[in-house]
């Protein structure tokens, strides 16, 4: 099993950047695909981006695409998302995943989960 924990969620303005990290305890982190998920208020959670074990191979929802770039260190246990030129539709709580899988857009791909950090743009 692994556990996960996000950080680096806060209040920015349209146009910020934010870097969020999600730390993960256990040996065998480097063989998990990791993702990132958000859910807004009323909303279903979505896929933002996911990251194969190996790093090299990456997806990202069309909304997100060329803002957001995730990214993982597997010596430090942590998976990151870099976001810039944020917007006030990117307010939400950002979810960490970890998949035995090959990590696709599915949550349900994905069987351990962190806590969330939230994220608010201001206009």
């Amino acid at each position: 099993q692994v556990q996960l924990v996000e950080s680096g969620g806060g209040l920015v303005q349209a146009g910020g950047s934010l870097r969020l990290s999600c730390a993960a305890s256990g040996r065998t982190f480097s063989s998990y695909a990791m993702g990132w998920f958000r859910q807004a208020p009323g909303k279903e959670r979505e896929f933002v981006a996911a990251i194969r074990w190996s790093g090299l191979s990456t997806g990202y929802a069309d909304s997100v695409k060329g803002r957001f770039t995730i990214s993982r260190d597997n010596a430090k246990n942590t998976v990151y998302l870099q976001m810039n030129s944020l917007k006030p539709e990117d307010t939400a709580v950002y979810y960490c995943a970890a998949s035995t899988g090959w990590g696709t857009r599915s949550l349900h791909d994905y069987p351990y989960w962190g806590q969330g950090t939230q994220v608010t743009v201001s206009s």
